[in-house]
């Protein structure tokens, strides 16, 4: 599998191209698996794009200024002082001459979004402490956490250092620090190390091998970029419209960070001359046609065997089911979304391409950019959801409940997609937090009636009694069928058991924490929901379907006059028929791009093929209306006429048929 495609390997990140994919001459560098699709230089109409994609991004806090970017120097400098003298200090309290311990060193890495100059205002900074030989695991989360606590900038410093990557967690002068810990088998660590060297993992244990990874990965896609730049420009803006699509979040089974940078290094790689608004158009068409399973590499895996494992489904029969693999470029590769799900991979599959039906308008100059940040509403998109209601007495211990809560959520989702009537369950990722009272004038949400209004503030106030409750959102299809009868309760039990007990196991578990699941129905979510929210959540669904509604209607229009312009002519009608269509040619041949373009290279990095476009399974959940209690059990019963449906944005109904079903969830 990996030597399906030449390549060569990288040393250097700065490549210049020049002319196209066609030209004559000797091939320009490769970048990546396979050659690029297309080396042409940006036309006007694309530096004009980048300029407006810049200006739609200011609003939206993704850059930060120099004095916001000075601050953060100042403080990985002092970070690195304090390293240096700890390094010396505990060095000699270990017998060591002073002159010696002068000289060992010591420094901090950073990685990830901080790294890759792709980080927003506020955000946190991911960095990496690493320690020669003589310095010991135990010395850093010992000695070193109490150097952190004693230092007047820091606070909230707190150790995890039984977590799968060890850390130490602080907030140094107003800036959240994670900062991880690698002891190498070197006697001294100078300042210009480079973390890139596969030799250094020689003889170090699996915590220090992963906590190295971030800082080697994020150099090599710095590496492996032909433009840094546009590169960054293209990354933020795929970030932002991940966060605001709700698929931004690894452990909750979508893509994570450096799943994007990816992603975007693998297009650029594609496209190396591009301006980065065409990178964000491109990207799109990429990954909607991508054919799935078949990994992303950005280069060719290295032959290196220090006897650490490697993503191969040629050896590991588990790698076989991965469904979305993402590659890291540095040794030991592994696949960076393990935890995606047949139904965030249908919801990702989903937005990529929406994202590209947008993109082609932006490109086209039909519609700004802002509205690729616009997403449809999750709580109106779904009939029926599971909420998780995870509560705690503290603060503290709520900080901590949440975060293994949210760590096991995806097993939920796999419980509910082995179930033959669930066709997907799609978790939001955002946190809600429960404010009592917040539905005390929700009465709108309801039907009106009097005796749902009562039976809604009741069940309002017994949402919960504690003091800190947090929740997750689960929205459920349903497979089409007449009389269908869902029972989800083993689901939730198996879950919410399994919960419990790693929190016993690790000793998390105190008194109060508690985990609830619950089928609710949207007519029910004013009980949980804030009713303000929800008219705007209403608000945004109906404007997202108006503006689709047009899209769709626009596409499929320039989709026939693209079809009638390749349509021969007969001979007495070409001079006549010479300026048809030339005042809408740039947006035909533009719309084109998408609907012809040979893709070959980019659908498979593991060989060429015909380009396929992917699309997630649009099954959309029956119409429901109430008609039994509201609690953990619950039947419904609805009938309803049939509605349109839009490009998998659906509003819940799909089914023209009567429809009973039956839903159980205790």
């Amino acid at each position: 599998m990996w030597n399906s495609e030449p390549t060569h390997r990288q040393h250097h990140h700065q490549h210049q191209h020049n002319g196209n994919s066609t030209s004559g001459g000797p091939p320009a560098k490769q970048l990546g698996m396979t050659s690029a699709i297309s080396l042409a230089e940006p036309r006007p109409e694309d530096l004009q794009r980048t300029e407006e994609l810049r200006g739609s991004l200011e609003p939206y806090n993704v850059f930060e200024s120099q004095d916001e970017l000075n601050h953060r120097m100042e403080i990985l400098a002092k970070l690195n002082t304090l390293v240096k003298q700890w390094v010396k200090e505990i060095s000699v309290s270990k017998n060591m001459p002073e002159s010696a311990a002068e000289k060992l060193g010591g420094k901090i890495y950073t990685f990830g979004s901080y790294r890759l100059g792709v980080h927003h205002k506020g955000a946190d900074i991911d960095a990496l402490c690493v320690a020669p030989r003589n310095i010991e695991r135990t010395d850093y989360f010992q000695s070193f956490f109490e150097v952190l606590k004693k230092q007047p900038e820091v606070t909230e410093c707190r150790s995890v250092e039984e977590a799968f990557v060890p850390v130490i967690k602080m907030n140094f002068d107003g800036i959240e620090i994670d900062l991880l810990f690698a002891r190498l088998s070197l006697k001294e660590i100078p300042d210009d190390f480079d973390l890139r060297d596969d030799n250094l993992l020689r003889n170090l244990d699996h915590r220090s091998v992963r906590s190295l990874n971030g800082c080697r990965v994020t150099d090599e896609i710095l590496a492996l970029v032909p433009n840094i730049e546009n590169f960054r420009l293209a990354l933020r803006t795929i970030k932002l419209w991940a966060k605001k699509h709700g698929i931004y979040s690894n452990s909750l089974g979508y893509f994570g960070g450096v799943t994007w940078a990816m992603l975007v290094a693998r297009t650029c790689q594609l496209y190396p001359n591009a301006a980065a608004a065409t990178l964000v158009h491109k990207f799109f068409l990429v990954f909607s046609r991508w054919k799935w399973p078949n990994p992303v590499l950005l280069k060719h895996p290295d032959n290196v065997n220090l006897r650490f494992q490697v993503w191969d489904p040629r050896v590991n029969a588990s790698d076989r089911y991965h469904l979305m693999p993402i590659i890291t470029p540095a040794y030991p590769q592994q696949n960076s979304t393990f935890n995606v799900s047949e139904s965030t991979k249908k919801v990702i599959l989903t937005e990529f391409n929406r994202g590209m039906n947008i993109t082609d308008e932006i490109m086209l100059g039909r519609i700004p950019w802002e509205r690729l940040f616009e997403a449809p509403s999750f709580f109106y998109r779904y009939r029926h959801f599971i909420v998780l209601l995870v509560n705690s007495q503290t603060a503290d211990d709520h900080l901590e409940w949440c975060g293994l809560v949210e760590s096991k959520v995806r097993l939920l989702i796999g419980n509910l997609e082995r179930n033959p009537h669930i066709a997907l369950a799609h978790v939001n990722p955002k946190c809600f937090e429960f404010k009592k009272g917040q539905s005390a004038n929700s009465s709108q949400n309801n039907s009106g009636n009097e005796d749902d209004l009562k039976q809604s503030q009741g069940s309002q106030s017994a949402v919960t009694s504690a003091p800190f409750c947090s929740m997750w959102f689960i929205g459920l299809e349903f497979e089409r069928s007449e009389n269908l009868n869902v029972d989800l309760t083993e689901s939730i039990q198996n879950f919410t058991e399994h919960v419990m007990m790693h929190g016993v196991n690790i000793k998390m578990l105190k008194e109060g924490m508690t985990i609830d699941a619950r089928h609710v129905k949207r007519k029910q979510l004013s009980l949980y929901l804030d009713s303000d929210f929800l008219k705007r959540e209403r608000k945004s669904m109906e404007s997202h379907n108006n503006f689709n509604n047009a899209l769709l209607a626009n596409r499929k229009r320039l989709s026939t006059e693209l079809a009638q312009s390749q349509d021969p002519l007969p001979p007495g009608q070409q001079q006549s028929s010479g300026n048809r269509g030339r005042e809408s040619g740039a947006k035909i041949h533009r719309l084109s791009e998408s609907l012809t373009e040979d893709n070959s290279n980019a659908s498979s990095d593991m060989g060429a093929g015909t380009p396929t476009t992917p699309t997630a399974a649009q099954m959309s959940a029956p119409n429901f209306k109430s008609s039994g209690k509201n609690g953990s059990e619950m039947d419904v019963v609805e009938q309803e006429p049939p509605q349109p449906h839009n490009n998998g944005s659906n509003n819940g109904s799909a089914n023209s048929n009567t429809t009973t079903t039956e839903v159980a969830c205790s």
